[in-house]
């Protein structure tokens, strides 16, 4: 059992540098909360990425359900209004308990890690996807860099 969840934007970073950071943090389970999980980074994109991490004991599941909608993520692009994007990501969370549910169980019962593409987990939505799951599953955020791990910081919320 385990009673945090994880969640880890490999902007940035190599494959490599991003897999061995999940393994020095115990990561047994990442759940990619990209809508699409294609990627312009080698190695990021779905297929070879989740051989990638099961080559190296590391479990891989997509999530699409909890990814950003492209009509918020389009609005976002157009007018750069971040309390609109959360507002308008948080309203659609709300319809998506069954996956954050699935998510809870899985972070409880392994470690685990919502992997996007951002760095700045303060302007990625799985920094909401996570809260949202630990919610429901009485687990602890926490969010890995390539050299460190912070903890969650929930009270900056732009809606």
């Amino acid at each position: 059992m385990t009673d945090r969840i994880f969640t880890f934007g490999y902007e940035g970073l190599s494959l490599e540098t991003f897999i061995r950071r999940l393994k020095v943090a115990g990561i047994k389970t990442v759940l990619d909360v990209r809508a699409t999980p294609l990627s312009r980074k080698r190695g990021f994109s779905k297929r070879a990425f989740s051989s990638a991490l099961q080559s190296t004991g590391i479990a891989y599941a997509h999530l699409p359900a909890v990814g950003c909608p492209r009509d918020i993520r389009n609005q976002y692009k157009r007018d750069a209004d971040w309390s609109a994007y959360t507002c308008a990501f948080l309203a659609y969370l709300k319809g998506q308990s069954g996956t954050l549910l699935e998510i809870a169980v899985t972070a409880a019962g392994s470690p685990s890690c919502l992997v996007c593409f951002e760095a700045d987990f303060n302007r990625c939505h799985r920094t909401y996807v996570a809260r949202a799951a630990a919610q429901l599953g009485d687990l602890r955020v926490a969010h890995l860099t390539d050299q460190t791990e912070l903890a969650d910081a929930a009270v900056r919320s732009a809606a």
